[in-house]
């Protein structure tokens, strides 16, 4: 299979460690990230025979996983984490990040596994030790994340601990990031939205090898501004990946207006 071209963004630079690159339009955004994050993550078979990868769920990311899923990858060789799931809601659910999954890469592949979150479990702090356990079983090569509307990363929400000596812990969801969900249209009212979550940590998510973060559209403009011009704290989780070594972030027309 021929892979994806890269395209040249309309500009690059960068803020502390982390690189910046803006496309005009979404669809050149999600085209470069999936041919960027496609190669690394062959880079990692080759060197290892094997990558392990933490993917999003979210409307966000699904031009970029189209894109992924395009690559040629040797899925048969690839280990896949999400990064959430919320609490009391079991993989069948249309909202749940199971089936986001599903519906989006593992109806499309075969991959050597993939592990999900299992919120409906009854004893939650077991879920979050045992996919810890997943987690630490060797280093994670690849993690492809968003940036949400109020700054989070996977479900830390602010103010977030930059430094959370846990990988996988539950949280509560703040307003801003439950109302998200229903401006992306998972759930129907605010009401309907989960007010807990089991979650990937920040510490957790920025060690991976290399993080490539796709971030599309005007209501993440806000949230981009404050990732890449406010200082790195727990209130904007997202600027976190300002300390990753090896750290990309994608930005179309739209979400980066207000820089």
């Amino acid at each position: 299979m021929l892979q994806p071209k890269t395209v040249n963004p309309m500009k690059t630079f960068s803020v502390d460690s982390l690189q910046v690159r803006s496309f005009a339009t979404r669809a050149e955004m999600d085209q470069s990230a999936g041919a960027e994050a496609g190669r690394a993550i062959s880079e990692a078979i080759a060197l290892r025979g094997r990558a392990r990868v933490i993917l999003a769920s979210a409307p966000s990311q699904t031009g970029f996983l189209k894109a992924l899923l395009a690559c040629g990858i040797d899925w048969e060789k690839v280990e896949i984490f999400h990064m959430d799931e919320y609490v009391g809601i079991d993989a069948e659910h249309p909202a749940s990040f199971r089936h986001y999954q599903q519906e989006h890469v593992l109806s499309q592949l075969r991959p050597a596994v993939f592990h999900g979150i299992r919120g409906e479990s009854a004893d939650s702090a077991w879920e979050c030790a045992r996919y810890t356990r997943l987690l630490k079983e060797a280093p994670i090569d690849v993690v492809c994340a968003g940036i949400g509307e109020n700054g989070h990363l996977a479900f830390n929400d602010p103010p977030a601990d930059l430094e959370d000596p846990e990988s996988v812990k539950v949280v509560e969801l703040d307003l801003a990031c439950r109302q998200q969900q229903v401006n992306d249209g998972c759930f129907p009212d605010l009401a309907s939205v989960p007010k807990t979550a089991i979650t990937l940590t920040v510490p957790a998510l920025l060690s991976g090898g290399r993080m490539f973060v796709i971030v599309p559209g005007p209501r993440k403009a806000s949230a981009v501004k404050e990732t890449l011009s406010g200082p790195v704290h727990g209130g904007c989780p997202a600027s976190a990946l300002r300390r990753h070594p090896a750290a990309i972030l994608y930005i179309d027309t739209e979400s980066a207006a207000l820089l």
